[in-house]
């Protein structure tokens, strides 16, 4: 059975996850470039290493971090889509709504994306850009989708291609709409754990007329080393009702222009959710 990082609070498990990605990238970390990626105290950070030892996916040796298998790289990208799955269905039912026939799209590597994905068919006839493998795979013999699969060094962490040529070839494109996601929201800005994700992601938004960032509410307060964009960068933010008021009125007011997927709380009666 696969290990699950589920429990405890929603940014918890979201920063875990994070942690656990940058891990499985890289092979072996020392802790020290753990504390200054995620901006984190050594308690906090000792807690999720304790956490994901626990479950058999990482090992801490003294002041290194190392994955157990390379099995853990498929189970990260497993483990990321089972969770928000709730709030991921809502957020790309607003997403889908942005889509007209016709488009040409482009879907980063998210689990997120790969929600939206499966939104595409019903639309009718589209082009989509990704360089995610496991979206080219899922559509890719639709006969209304026309895909463009981008090439480069394949991730097998985030089941995506990434590198010089991925870059390079979003270059030549011209994309109507820009569906991504990211690791980590912090403020008013977009954060990620690795560099090479996030070269990707913005060769795909410097060819986009318009961008759409889906972020679940869990990875809002939480933060990475490297920043990806200003929320203000993106045409439409898609969250869900997770997300504080306060935090909303903020964004808001700042100029984001805000979406929100209406999520039943876990604890609503079903007779209340139907």
């Amino acid at each position: 059975m696969m290990p699950d990082i589920l429990h405890g609070s929603r940014a918890l498990s979201a920063r875990r996850q994070a942690v656990l990605d940058y891990v499985t990238a890289h092979g072996c970390v020392l802790i020290q470039d753990l504390l200054v990626q995620f901006t984190m105290t050594r308690a906090a950070m000792n807690r999720d290493l304790h956490a994901l030892a626990t479950q058999g996916l990482i090992r801490k040796v003294g002041e290194s971090v190392t994955t157990l298998s390379n099995a853990v790289a498929a189970s990260s990208i497993m483990l990321r889509a089972r969770q928000a799955v709730q709030e991921k269905l809502g957020i790309t039912a607003i997403a889908a709504g942005l889509i007209e026939e016709g488009d040409t799209i482009a879907l980063d590597d998210s689990t997120t994306s790969r929600f939206l994905s499966e939104r595409l068919t019903a639309i009718g006839q589209l082009t989509v850009v990704t360089n995610s493998l496991g979206i080219s795979t899922k559509i890719g013999r639709s006969r209304d989708i026309s895909l463009i699969a981008l090439g480069g060094r394949y991730n097998p962490t985030f089941d995506a291609f990434l590198g010089v040529l991925c870059e390079r070839s979003v270059t030549s494109l011209r994309i109507n709409t820009l569906f991504m996601s990211t690791s980590a929201i912090h403020g008013l800005s977009a954060y990620h754990q690795d560099e090479d994700l996030i070269k990707a992601k913005s060769a795909l938004m410097n060819m986009a007329d318009r961008r759409v960032l889906m972020v679940d509410s869990r990875k809002f307060g939480i933060s990475a080393l490297n920043h990806l964009a200003n929320l203000t960068d993106f045409d439409a933010v898609i969250t869900d009702s997770g997300l504080s008021g306060e935090t909303a009125d903020r964004m808001m007011g700042a100029g984001v222009k805000l979406h929100i997927a209406d999520i039943p709380s876990a604890d609503m009666p079903m007779a209340m959710m139907a």
